[in-house]
This record gives C-alpha cells, sequence and structure tokens, in this order.
C-alpha cells in the first residue's frame, strides 16, 4: 500500500472538488462530482456550488435548480441534499430503506406508524401535486386541513413529507420566492434503468470517492449512512478502479481517472456551513490552528475559513438588501497575507450574491447557536 501524507490528502481534496481547480461548467455537474451535497442551508449549498462551477451567481444557482437541472430532497440521511435528476432513484434504491427503518422509532413518536394512514396520506399528497402542480409545505398543509383526518401542521406533516421523498415519490420543484415546492417525481424525473442494491452501493462507493477522495471508509459509512460491512463490499466491488493509500495509517480510497492537479493561485475559502470538503472527513479533516476561536463542532451561521489548508476561524454572512456583511473571527496567528486572501474570499461571495460587501474582523470566540442547544440536524 502507498503512503501519502495529510498535506497531500488536502491538498488533492481540494482540487478533486474543483475548489482549486478548473471550475466545472455548471452548478448540476458539480453535484454530479460530489453526487450529493448536503443542503438544509439551502443558500449557502448555493455558494458551495458557486465555487466549483461557472455558475458565479446566485441568481445563476438558482435558474438551474428551478430548471429541473438538479434537485433538492431528502436523500442520504434524514437531512436535505441536492442530487442530479438521474441519479436521484438509485441512489434512493441504495440507502433509503436502512434511513427508513432508522426513523421507524420517531415515525411512531409522530403518529406515522399506521401503515393504512401512511398510506392514505400519500395517497392525498400524489393529489395534491399531481399535474405539476408544484405547492409549498403550507399549501400541503391548507389542502390537509381542508380534507381532514390527514397529517397535522408541524412535526407529522414534515415527516410524512421526509418519508414521501426517501420513497421517490416526490421531490424538489421550481422555488417560489424564498419557498421551496414540492413537486412528484414522475413528472419531473425522467425514467431511468432500475439498480438492484449491490449494483447501487458499488457505484455508490465509485462516484463517492471520485468526488470526496481520498477518504476513509468511515467517511464513505458516514456520508452515505452505511454498515461497515456494506461499505466495505462496495468498495471491493470497484476492485483496481479505485487506488488505495495509507495516511497516517489508515487506508484511504480515491479514484486516479478524476483530474487532482491545483489550477489556481493561492486563496482563502469561506466554506459555506456543512460544505462537502469540511464535513465529509472525520478521520482527516483541516489541521486548527493554535488559538482558533472555536476548534469543533458545526454551527449553521459560523462557518469555517481555510487558507493554506488550515482551518484557521470562523466567518458569518448577513444579507441585507443591497449589502451583505461578512464577520471573520480568525486566530492571532494568521499573517497580513492571509488576511488579505480571507478579505479576497469575502469579495467572491458578494460577488455571488451581486451585493455590495461590508468586511470586519471580530476578536474572539463568537456566541454560537448551538451553545445550550446541542447539535441535532437543523432541517
Amino acid at each position: 500500500m502507498n503512503l501519502m501524507d495529510r498535506t497531500r490528502v488536502l491538498r488533492r481534496r481540494l482540487a478533486t472538488q474543483r475548489l482549486s481547480a478548473a471550475p466545472l461548467p455548471s452548478a448540476a455537474d458539480a453535484v454530479r462530482l460530489l453526487t450529493c451535497v448536503q443542503s438544509q442551508e439551502r443558500d449557502h449549498a448555493f455558494f458551495s456550488l458557486g465555487l466549483r462551477s461557472r455558475s458565479s451567481t446566485y441568481a445563476a444557482v438558482r435558474a438551474e435548480l428551478d430548471g429541473g437541472a438538479f434537485l433538492r430532497t431528502h436523500i442520504l440521511r434524514p437531512t436535505w441534499h441536492f442530487v442530479a435528476p438521474e441519479d436521484l432513484r438509485w441512489v434512493l434504491a441504495a440507502t433509503s430503506e436502512r434511513v427508513i427503518r432508522g426513523m421507524a422509532g420517531r415515525h411512531a413518536q409522530v403518529g406515522l406508524d399506521d401503515p393504512r394512514h401512511v398510506g392514505r396520506s400519500l395517497d392525498a399528497l400524489t393529489e395534491r401535486l399531481s399535474g405539476r402542480r408544484f405547492a409549498t409545505r403550507a399549501e400541503v398543509a391548507a389542502e390537509f386541513d381542508r380534507r381532514g383526518g390527514l397529517p397535522a401542521r408541524g412535526e407529522q406533516l414534515s415527516h410524512l413529507i421526509l418519508l414521501a421523498e426517501l420513497r421517490g415519490l416526490v421531490c424538489s420543484g421550481p422555488l417560489r420566492g424564498p419557498h421551496h415546492t414540492y413537486a412528484l417525481v414522475d413528472e419531473v424525473v425522467a425514467p431511468t434503468p432500475e439498480v438492484d442494491r449491490e449494483e447501487g452501493l458499488a457505484r455508490l462507493a465509485r462516484r463517492f470517492f471520485a468526488g470526496h477522495g481520498p477518504a476513509a471508509v468511515k467517511d464513505f459509512t458516514r456520508w452515505a449512512s452505511l454498515t461497515i460491512a456494506d461499505a466495505g463490499a462496495a468498495i471491493a466491488a470497484n476492485g483496481d478502479a479505485l487506488e488505495q493509500v495509507e495516511v497516517d495509517g489508515v487506508p484511504h480510497w480515491f479514484d486516479p481517472s478524476v483530474p487532482s492537479r491545483t489550477t489556481a493561485g493561492r486563496a482563502a475559502y469561506l466554506l459555506p456551513v456543512y460544505d462537502e470538503v469540511v464535513l465529509t472527513y472525520p478521520t482527516t479533516g483541516f489541521p486548527v490552528v493554535e488559538g482558533h476561536p472555536h476548534g469543533d463542532g458545526v454551527d449553521p451561521f459560523w462557518a469555517r475559513v481555510v487558507v493554506d489548508g488550515t482551518d484557521v476561524g470562523l466567518w458569518k454572512r448577513t444579507v441585507g438588501h443591497g449589502t451583505v456583511t461578512v464577520e471573520t473571527r480568525l486566530a492571532s496567528v494568521t499573517d497580513a497575507d492571509q488576511r488579505c486572501l480571507v478579505r479576497a474570499a469575502a469579495e467572491r461571495l458578494a460577488s455571488f450574491l451581486e451585493k455590495e460587501l461590508a468586511y470586519t474582523e471580530g476578536e474572539g470566540t463568537p456566541k454560537l447557536w448551538r451553545e445550550g442547544r446541542g447539535l441535532r440536524t437543523v432541517r
């Protein structure tokens, strides 16, 4: 087994994910590269796609979503992801059964444990959306209220729609203002060949390591909600298509056919919350500098600043009518050149949003949303 040091791993990931390499033609191409892109913070996730593609504005990325070039739905895990239409059904077939089983207890708590009740509710949802009559969650709730005897607003309805997504019944429609809408999968996604679970898991492994490698088996199991046994079998099924290296004594895999040459100059990255290059890797992530304002955990508002392959601080944005305010909290060891790169990264965000930039550097550790609230997933 060949050895690869951590620095090279991190550099290769940035290039593989097209953060430091030539951007992909469209946001949808970035989604295809990564297969599924976590997106419960939708507008932040739009910026993740903009960083990797020539869809360089929020409006351009949104237009792709509205046009169905990629979808937003619950897939892989019980949270939102972007996924390409042609990947939706086979990824669901390979992963959703385990996710749904894992949620059975919660579904019982919210009154969704009666198959007949669930069946009637999904039928009603189908009737409301049929004919490409895209609807927001509030509009679905109003229809269910009118009919009576169907899931109530709040958690019960949210979990019913989540179940409909995991079963491949519904997915995203075009945005309506800031609001997400739902559509019937069979009306907005062209038919695709069926793939059995074993083949689907092997394909999922190949695609994961092609878009996220080098990565370890624990990175893959976290991302895809798989058991170690299923993940190991899926990796083995790819044979020599995946190359194995050892990083700090841990096996990692990547697809050697994927371009990984850095083409961009030295840069800082304001990585959006839940960005795939940060969240994916519990095994080998970016090292955190001494004096970091907050060294661990995930916060839905304060995200990571990476410069020179190192996590040097946090950033937060506040979007106004014509201005975006970007506040950073950087470790004291961050030098003047690095701070200039961070400001340039903030300018890139402002350009993406087509707004003027108001930039500030704060001091110390900010008050984080997660303090006193745990680390539950935000949907």
